[in-house]
């Protein structure tokens, strides 16, 4: 998916399958910290767990998540897989996230779908949100 500025305006959302794919793999907090923790360097799900105080079977479905997405690689050591990122460009991506981000101030925070606040309330509402 290539997006200039004045092409693209009537795409149909079938064109942004891969995008709207992208962005929901990016969409769960853990996976994102995952993502986080692998642009400083390779690490095993063990190392994960520790680092994100998690449980293995969540590390390793989190983690192969990213990786049947093309965004997270594996390299086998022994009985042991070292996992990077895959693709350097996710970290641009990350970069332009955060000037977003720092662009729209709370906004994002604030949003009454998607915000902080709507996270926790959500879990209680099963269903609203893939």
């Amino acid at each position: 998916m290539t997006m200039n500025h004045g092409e693209g305006c009537l795409a149909g959302a079938a064109g942004l399958d891969p995008a709207v794919a992208l962005f929901h793999s990016l969409s769960d907090g853990t996976r994102l910290s995952i993502v986080h923790r692998l642009a400083c360097g390779e690490a095993r799900v063990a190392d994960l767990m520790g680092e994100l105080g998690l449980a293995q079977s969540t590390v390793s479905a989190h983690v192969a998540c990213l990786r049947d997405c093309g965004l997270v690689q594996g390299r086998p050591q022994g009985r042991q897989v070292f996992y990077s990122l895959a693709r350097p460009e996710l970290m641009d991506l990350l970069a332009s996230a955060e000037t977003l981000l720092a662009a729209t101030g709370n906004a994002v925070a604030l949003c009454p779908n998607y915000g902080t606040d709507s996270i926790a309330t959500s879990d209680t509402n099963e269903g609203v949100r893939a």
